[in-house]
């Protein structure tokens, strides 16, 4: 029988945060406790009060593990905010194998010697992803463990986050009695459970679309070549809309989550005959049902609220994409185009917007990849949330390095100096 393990994911955002438990196999990944509270005490993906931040952590932690029926100890954490940034590196040894045949040690020493970059004092690396393996000049190779060969090279994404802000998060989840196995950049987890492995060989834009702010990962021939996070998300466009209606946020969100359920509701219901005498309910939105205590009259302009304030802040949205995209050097090599998730990624004329101002093709789309409670979770919200379940289960929770069980997840950099420095004060 398949040996079980409990893996629990943490997504901590700026509007709401997860907690996921799931039970992990071999072969199978099942959530068995979900819990979403409002995000408090976090800011455009930052701690900006721990003591709130700890308090909401904590309730959702309890809600999951009381669903799930299990006590958990440790967690994979998602990171994001403006903080994030990435870089391509390269790195080249000496193949020291006998007959030139290639280890895994010598994988372990390019991966090193890739990570030889200069990074501020302020800085961590989070993530040292190999893109590609090159052996004696033959590029494109994905594992060269067995090879043959005298000189290996690796190609490298390296993405890296402000210490302070690493540093403050993994302290609020370690104050609610949980160790972080490993942090994870959202939009990687992101990609983890809603891409697909031909989108990521033709060339695709995963662009996360959260509460403040939007995340977006390139991949190209297979894997990640940038990271990026721009701070605008789903509460500026609520913001908008409560200034333009001075009204407050709470009434702002309802109508914009009514706006996005009508327009669904409406591409699925309507037909032809229905078209021409439902014109003049579409012009407007009816507030009387959206339990909204405050006095907007009985009905708004739906195209004001939508040309008028939506459209301006999801085309900027867009256009910031569009220039990191250009800023990376890959415009015109997306051809799968733009996958879209998030908690803002139901937003109307969304999907419209992109691709008129991208001119790329469009999909939102929903996490997969897991089992159990999954109509709790069959959402674009979610997609983080259930990306860190897979990474943990792809990355396995813990390694050995020289007998020594360590989690997985943290740099493997930081592994071996601790070994080698635990090594070094034997001898001495």
């Amino acid at each position: 029988m398949a040996r079980e393990k409990i893996i629990t994911a943490l997504d901590v955002g700026s509007s709401k945060i997860t907690t996921l438990i799931a039970n992990s196999t071999e072969d199978a990944l099942t959530v068995i406790g979900v819990s979403t509270v409002a995000s408090k005490g976090i800011r455009k993906g930052q701690v900006v009060d721990i003591d709130e931040a700890v308090s909401a952590i904590s309730e959702s932690l309890e809600a999951a593990e009381r669903m799930a029926g299990v006590s958990t100890s440790s967690c994979f954490a998602s990171i994001g905010g403006v903080q994030i940034s990435s870089i391509n590196s390269r790195g080249v040894v000496a193949v020291a194998g006998g007959e030139n045949e290639i280890s895994e040690e010598d994988v372990k020493r390019v991966v090193e010697a890739a990570q030889a970059i200069s990074t501020p004092s302020s800085r961590e690396i989070i993530h040292v992803i190999p893109r590609d393996y090159i052996v004696d000049s033959q590029e494109g190779i994905k594992d060269p463990v067995g090879m043959t060969g005298v000189r290996l090279e690796v190609e490298t994404h390296i993405i890296t986050g402000a210490t302070t802000s690493m540093r403050n998060l993994v302290k609020c989840i370690q104050q609610v009695g949980l160790d972080v196995e490993g942090l994870v950049f959202s939009g990687i987890a992101s990609a983890e459970s809603t891409l697909t492995d031909t989108e990521k060989e033709l060339g695709v834009a995963l662009i996360d679309i959260g509460g403040g702010t939007t995340d977006v990962a390139l991949f190209v021939d297979g894997s990640i070549a940038h990271s990026a996070v721009i701070p605008i998300g789903g509460i500026n466009i609520t913001n908008d809309l409560a200034i333009g209606l001075r009204s407050s946020l709470e009434t702002a969100q309802k109508i914009k989550l009514a706006l996005s359920e009508k327009s669904e509701k409406e591409k699925i219901e309507r037909t032809d005959k229905e078209e021409s005498s439902s014109k003049r309910k579409e012009d407007t939105v009816d507030t009387s049902n959206l339990g909204i205590t405050e006095d907007l009259g009985s009905s708004l302009s739906r195209k004001t609220l939508t040309e008028g304030i939506i459209k301006p802040r999801l085309t900027e949205i867009f256009t910031l994409i569009g220039m990191e995209i250009k800023r990376a050097g890959y415009a015109g090599l997306l051809p799968a185009g733009l996958v879209i998730t998030g908690g803002a990624a139901d937003t109307i004329l969304l999907r419209q917007l992109g691709k008129d101002t991208l001119r790329m093709p469009v999909r939102i789309a929903e996490p997969k990849g897991v089992s159990g409670l999954i109509d709790e979770i069959s959402n674009p919200a979610y997609a983080a949330s259930v990306g860190l379940l897979l990474y943990a289960q792809k990355s396995g929770l813990t390694i050995s390095v020289g007998g020594i069980s360590l989690p997985r997840g943290k740099n493997i950099t930081d592994i071996f100096k601790k070994v080698f420095g635990w090594a070094r004060g034997l001898i001495h």
